[in-house]
């Protein structure tokens, strides 16, 4: 699979996550009460990830080539991309806070928690399908066969280094056992 396939692949992780968070959400509407635990392993999984394993090879590696092969073209696209990913690590900070705020008593923190939960989710979702739609697409078509295989390269090197440490399988895991817990 090639490397902008692989990060296509990693946003269906991502998004089963979303709906996971999703749920978490509504079993708060229905009953008041906040299942803490899984929302501190959704924090995780976002963070090491959907924002470290994945946003790495789209910030680190393919945006940073797209904007050097392809230049001003691309630089408004990819700077929202990358606006985006640096709001949605804020809902995740807020959502942390929330949750703290809510863990030491202080019950209007739900409020929080839902609001930066769905505000996160909504984002991901829409962004997911810019770059699915869009900027993969987009970079398939324009970047030169070398530059496709040096990102190929380095999405290899990254991939092998994370799979030393199991780190997809792992939260990959992880998701599955929250889905079975959440998704009915």
């Amino acid at each position: 699979m090639d490397s902008i396939e692989l990060m296509k692949e990693e946003h269906k992780f991502i998004k089963r996550g979303l709906k996971v968070i999703r749920k978490i959400c509504i079993a708060i509407l229905e009953t008041g009460k906040v299942s803490y635990d899984d929302f501190i392993k959704m924090i995780d999984f976002i963070r090491n990830y959907a924002d470290k394993h994945h946003h790495s090879k789209e910030e680190n590696i393919l945006f940073k080539k797209m904007e050097e092969e392809l230049g001003e073209k691309v630089r408004a696209p990819l700077s929202g991309m990358l606006v985006e990913h640096d709001l949605g690590r804020l809902f995740i900070s807020n959502l942390e806070e929330a949750l703290k705020k809510f863990k030491e008593g202080d019950m209007e923190a739900r409020v929080d928690i839902i609001a930066n939960s769905i505000g996160y989710c909504d984002l991901l979702n829409r962004h997911i399908d810019k770059e699915d739609n869009a900027i993969y697409n987009f970079a398939k078509r324009s970047l030169s066969e070398g530059s496709l295989k040096e990102i190929e390269d380095r999405c290899i090197e990254l991939e092998d280094c994370a799979g030393e440490k199991n780190t997809q399988n792992n939260y990959i895991k992880m998701l599955e056992q929250l889905e079975e817990k959440w998704i009915k």
